[in-house]
């Protein structure tokens, strides 16, 4: 159980990051949901959170942009008192062929899946630090580790977060921090759903398990990871892919 922990996730208001806030809540930690925008579902949603007796809030936040990063944990801090758990879910794509790739296309799902991985850890680190304590749990993907055409820029991206992930644990283990990743494979979603039907069939002869995953196949192993006995797992990376990639 996560009573009394605080936690915060990123692009937590739709697909996996709300199944992940839902997740932590059902395990009775307060959820700051991070969006880039403010609507009335993410209000509706942040109220939903409310029904299982734990506090949340939603917090405005471009996961790319320092200052927004700065700005944003500080509110949580002074909504919750302290940050015990953070999920870097946030991410984007922006698929097309190498040849077809602009630099901008692919700086821009750089910035928001690993610089903005980075910017959060590094603006939760101190406190983390301070009370010798934090779960870090970064969301990246099978296509990080086996790669896929036409996504260069996103499993760049998300090979990145690994290796981001492996130095944080190197670097905070002995202060009672723990970093680790998560590596869904395809998961149903409304990216998921809005592919043609032959499409995917052809990915489900892929998956060993025969179905696409669920966010909350993804939540349970970051709910998992976020645990308090949990402390001698870091620097890990678990796919959750229905034994797609082995």
């Amino acid at each position: 159980m996560l009573k009394g922990k605080n936690a915060i996730v990123t692009g937590g208001s739709r697909g996996i990051g709300k199944a992940i806030a839902i997740r932590l809540a059902m395990e009775g930690a307060n959820v700051a949901v991070f969006a880039t925008k403010e609507t009335k579902e993410t209000m509706d949603f942040v109220k939903e959170l409310h029904t299982y007796g734990i506090k949340a809030v939603f917090v405005s936040c471009n996961v790319a942009l320092e200052e927004e990063v700065k700005t944003a944990v500080a509110k949580v801090i002074e909504a919750f008192g302290s940050i015990d758990i953070l999920v870097n879910n946030a991410g984007i794509t922006n698929d097309k062929l190498l040849m077809q790739m602009k630099s901008e296309g692919f700086e821009r799902v750089l910035n928001v899946n690993l610089l903005g991985t980075f910017l959060m850890i590094k603006e939760c680190i101190r406190p983390f630090m301070k009370q010798r304590y934090g779960r870090i749990i970064n969301i990246s993907s099978v296509v990080g580790m086996m790669g896929n055409a036409g996504q260069a820029n996103y499993a760049a991206s998300k090979a990145g977060v690994i290796g981001l992930t492996k130095s944080i644990a190197k670097e905070y283990a002995s202060r009672g921090v723990t970093c680790n990743a998560v590596a869904p494979g395809y998961i149903s979603t409304q990216m998921t759903e809005a592919l043609p039907e032959a499409t995917t069939q052809a990915i489900l002869e892929q998956i060993p398990i025969k179905r696409l995953g669920t966010p909350e196949d993804v939540a349970n192993v970051v709910a998992f990871l976020a645990q308090e006995e949990t402390s001698y797992l870091t620097g890990e990376v678990i796919k959750i892919d229905g034994g797609m990639y082995i």
